[in-house]
């Protein structure tokens, strides 16, 4: 369980987010500039929220690419979002049994990690959107690693991931989880 390696993710993407300045940078994601993927986080976020505490999933008003979620205030929303996160999925409850992401039941623990994974992986497309050098500690990126091996297969097949990228021998965790994820660590703008 991987708990107790959310806040120091959080703080890490958080630190990250906070320097960004350019909202129309591109992304190491594929169709999102920075302003993109911070509407996507927005959007989302509250949907892990949700299956976190077990609650029903939230009634959008607009779908992703339209909501228009990153206003003049995005950063206080995201870092308000990013703090209620770590508050639900910091606690070991929110990765036991079983909840529901919008109409689909699966383990808790699989919501956890991919809590864990927005932090570091779309933490990383922030920072090399914006040219930083974003560091997570090895358990967190080794524990996405995982993640993203063992859910990488469905992940491909719902968009979400890219086709992996080869890394090299003695690759970083990190840089494992990026490329498990379908994101060339050497990627730049």
């Amino acid at each position: 369980m991987n708990a107790s390696l959310v806040r120091p993710a959080a703080a890490g993407f958080l630190r990250v987010a906070h320097a960004v300045t350019d909202l129309s940078a591109p992304t190491p994601c594929a169709g999102y500039d920075v302003r993109g993927l911070l509407n996507h986080l927005l959007y989302w976020g509250p949907w892990l929220l949700a299956a976190g505490r077990r609650e029903e999933p939230p009634v959008p008003a607009a779908a992703e690419a339209s909501a228009g979620l990153v206003t003049a205030d995005w950063r206080a929303a995201l870092e308000k979002q990013t703090e209620t996160l770590v508050d639900v999925f910091g606690a070991p409850a929110a990765w036991e049994g079983m909840t529901a992401l919008g109409t689909a039941e699966l383990p808790a623990a699989v919501v956890g990690d991919m809590v864990l994974g927005e932090f570091v992986l779309h933490g990383w497309d922030l920072a090399r959107a914006s040219g930083q050098e974003p560091q997570w500690a090895p358990e967190a990126a080794t524990a996405v690693y995982e993640s993203a091996v063992a859910m990488g297969d469905q992940a491909r097949a719902m968009g979400v991931y890219g086709e992996a990228v080869a890394v090299p021998e003695g690759a970083s965790p990190l840089e494992r989880a990026l490329g498990a994820s379908g994101r060339d660590p050497a990627w730049t703008p």
